[in-house]
């Protein structure tokens, strides 16, 4: 019964307080188009520029390999032993010869002089 007493009420706090609510703007929309601008720039220097200088630097470092690097890929860490186009043929610990893409490979440590005499 109280409940019943109280759905008016809440019918008339709903309209007063839509009243009290300022109209909006209609007209122009270069506010709009600037926080547009100002999102599509935001988005721009925060993710896709650092993005594309990361793979600029994993693909230049792919491209420098060269037998006797210590890379990982994958997990898995060896030595380069022979270089191709798209594989990389590495060596592991005990001696196993695995072939893989240069794609995979996560990380490059090159080689000093002597490992890579040592490795020949």
């Amino acid at each position: 019964m109280k409940k019943l007493l109280l759905l008016p009420f809440l019918f008339m706090s709903a309209s007063l307080f839509a009243e009290d609510a300022a109209p909006a703007k209609s007209g122009s929309y270069i506010q709009t188009l600037i926080m547009l601008g100002v999102v599509l720039v935001f988005f721009y220097f925060i993710l896709l520029r650092p993005e594309q200088k990361r793979r600029k630097k994993s693909q230049s470092m792919r491209d420098t390999l060269k037998k006797g690097d210590k890379v990982t890929a994958m997990g898995i860490i060896g030595t380069v032993d022979q270089v191709t186009n798209t594989t990389v043929i590495l060596k592991t610990y005990d001696g196993a010869k695995i072939e893989m893409l240069k794609a995979s490979i996560t990380d490059v440590h090159a080689a000093t002089e002597t490992e890579a005499n040592q490795s020949s």
